[in-house]
């Protein structure tokens, strides 16, 4: 039981930074779709808890600490405003998993003033969609027999 704890309470920590270490690392545990989707909702949620509770603070720390200068935009965050502007809020939801970190795409919510109820309810359905998409993919992979060979 011990063993089995640890192992859950490492996957959920690398959850909180990356998405995709859930089901992956799920997989390799030897977890079943239902404990590899828990745990890696579980470690985004808290993320995006942690980050969307904290984004007021971090917001203002940011505006008191920068010195105003001339901004310059990366391609990565014109993407993301190309996004924001094509999708709002649930576009960032839906690509947080993908492209950003639960982290990252707390924060651009929180940038761009979205509600707190708002940001969870768009994440919590983001990370459940994602996480059974990847850990179902990742599950019905191992069951190939070269897959299982090489990974199981």
């Amino acid at each position: 039981m011990t063993e089995y704890a640890l192992k859950f309470f490492a996957i959920y920590f690398a959850s909180l930074f990356k998405f995709i270490s859930g089901p992956a690392l799920g997989a390799a545990a030897g977890f079943s779709l239902l404990e590899i989707v828990v745990v890696t909702v579980s470690g985004m949620m808290t993320s995006v808890a942690v980050m969307t509770f904290a984004g007021e603070w971090v917001k203002s720390y940011w505006d008191l600490k920068m010195t105003p200068k001339r901004k310059r935009f990366s391609p990565r965050t014109r993407r993301i405003v190309r996004v924001w502007r094509k999708f709002g809020a649930i576009g960032i939801a839906v690509i947080t998993p993908l492209v950003l970190t639960p982290i990252g795409g707390t924060i651009v919510m929180t940038a761009f003033n979205v509600k707190k109820d708002k940001i969870f309810i768009y994440m919590f359905v983001s990370a459940l969609f994602w996480a059974l998409i990847f850990g179902s993919s990742i599950n019905w992979m191992l069951s190939i027999p070269i897959f299982r060979d090489l990974f199981g």
